[in-house]
């Protein structure tokens, strides 16, 4: 998440609910939707270079996580005329601590940008994120090496607060999918990225300088992209937010309407903001749980110790395809299976799609297992081919249901109020996950061999499994009214009194 970083699509989800207008609010200030949208659509051209802009940020995280597997291997081997060497130990270091960065960074990203702003607090991210690069590059010893990648992590957890936010609250309705998704799938275009180079650069200070250049890329971006309207009026700018939507609109669109709309969910929210303690009331207590367990479960399958120690599986796997190509190969696949995923999730539902992906887990990891059993007790020179293929199913498998849908699910689990506290809580616990599996990959190695991992791995996907079907509820199509009554909350989202109008409850939100 890489995957993990699929926090992204919590806060693009959140901003979209809380920017997108309701009918019964509509309805209420008599609007209609023509009035909305004035017999004209919103420009594409500017909103898809501010989320280009914006999704570049997810890149460089993409190459901060995929940076750590062909760097390992030269750190490690001292292929390079480095003198600089690392232990077993130390690179379990050099490969989590990007989870132990993020962990701090995002509740600094979610004060960032209610301080600073979303475009504000990207920008101020890239002097932190070329910095923890320029530390890597001249690096003379484990400890510069650590402190960089701890940089790197926490920069990358500002990131998945900021960006998806960002892109959430300027995006218009009819495109706000597709742009939320994005940053996703330029997360695993950036491991790519990473992969791709360091096939070819036999020195981890090239290969770090090669991985700090989207990082310039996206800083010139987002110079020249505009500040989310949303963050501008809650701050008393209405002159300037008018100006942004204006832009990420077009000149000839009617944005009246929809900053109407703005305002009014603005105020609301701040009326019905909630805090830690609500989350003890059993209506949403049982969503919690439900969304910690997801979590668990997507970082105690396996996927960070597999992808920041994927060349190391392909050298110690013994495959006939070189370590570079292998890895390259899953990384495109992880690309393809998450732009496949991103247009299937709306149709095959999230419960469905857990479910197969953790069938398919269990079946790829096992496979993996029985791989380096038989490799540790006998000839496998006839199976070259299995460790790539079970590699590629599994990837494949994370990518379109675990990897996103834990985070597209904890948005819709929670109403809005509630999102901020629930959100916070799933993020610290999916980042302290992603830091203890990555840390103790090798180690658990070591312990019961590398077979002995996978298939504890593959067991867990199996008590995953279980829990998808038995448990899980399935949230596509649903509103929040029926969401929230499927753990026994209120029928209706608490609004002030003032907003309780007939037509206003009866109107059903969706998500």
């Amino acid at each position: 998440m890489p995957v993990s970083s699929s926090l992204t699509t919590t806060q693009a989800l959140g901003a979209t609910q809380q920017a997108t207008p309701t009918a019964g609010k509509m309805a209420e200030q008599g609007m209609s939707s023509a009035d909305l949208v004035n017999n004209a659509r919103p420009a594409r051209a500017t909103q898809y270079i501010a989320a280009l802009s914006a999704t570049m940020g997810a890149l460089c995280f993409g190459t901060a996580l995929g940076y750590s597997s062909p760097a390992g291997i030269l750190l490690t081997s001292n292929s390079t005329d480095s003198s600089l060497q690392l232990t077993t130990v130390e690179n379990s270091w050099f490969s989590s601590s990007v989870n132990l960065g993020a962990l701090v960074g995002g509740p600094i990203g979610g004060l960032c940008i209610n301080a600073i702003g979303r475009r504000g607090t990207l920008l101020a991210v890239f002097p932190f994120f070329f910095g923890s690069w320029t530390i890597i590059v001249f690096a003379q010893n484990f400890a510069m090496l650590l402190v960089g990648r701890i940089i790197a992590g926490l920069c990358t957890g500002v990131m998945c607060i900021s960006a998806p936010t960002y892109i959430g609250e300027f995006a218009s309705a009819d495109i706000r999918g597709m742009l939320g998704s994005g940053f996703q799938l330029m997360v695993v275009i950036g491991i790519l990225y990473a992969y791709v180079f360091g096939a070819f650069i036999n020195s981890w200070q090239i290969l770090a300088v090669v991985c700090a250049v989207p990082t310039l890329i996206f800083c010139v971006l987002m110079v020249f992209s505009k500040e989310s309207p949303s963050y501008l009026l809650s701050k008393g700018k209405d002159k300037e937010a008018q100006e942004a939507m204006q832009y990420f609109r077009g000149p000839d669109y009617n944005i009246q309407p929809e900053m109407q709309m703005l305002k009014q969910i603005l105020e609301d929210s701040k009326a019905n903001k909630a805090s830690f303690s609500d989350l003890k009331q059993a209506y949403i207590l049982k969503p919690l749980l439900i969304a910690l367990a997801l979590m668990l479960f997507q970082q105690l399958s396996g996927i960070n110790a597999v992808i920041f120690n994927l060349k190391t599986i392909f050298a110690d796997s013994g495959t006939d395809l070189s370590d570079d190509v292998s890895s390259i190969i899953v990384g495109l696949v992880q690309v393809l299976a998450t732009a496949f995923a991103s247009v299937l999730m709306d149709k095959a539902g999230r419960k469905f799609l857990l479910i197969i992906s953790a069938a398919a887990m269990i079946v790829s990891l096992v496979s993996l297992g029985v791989f380096f059993y038989l490799k540790d007790n006998g000839d496998v020179s006839a199976l070259g081919w299995l460790p790539i293929t079970s590699l590629i199913i599994y990837i494949a498998s994370f990518s379109i249901g675990y990897g996103p849908i834990p985070w597209i699910m904890m948005s819709e689990l929670f109403s809005a109020n509630v999102r901020e506290a629930a959100g916070s809580l799933s993020t610290m616990t999916n980042w302290t996950l992603a830091f203890i599996v990555t840390y103790f990959f090798e180690s658990i190695q070591e312990a019961i061999h590398e077979y002995g991992v996978y298939w504890l791995f593959g067991g867990i996907c199996a008590v995953n499994l279980a829990f998808c079907v038995l448990v899980v509820p399935e949230t596509k199509g649903k509103t929040l009214q029926e969401i929230t009554a499927l753990f026994g909350g209120p029928t209706t989202s608490p609004t002030p009194a003032r907003h309780s109008s007939p037509s206003s409850v009866s109107e059903k939100q969706k998500w």
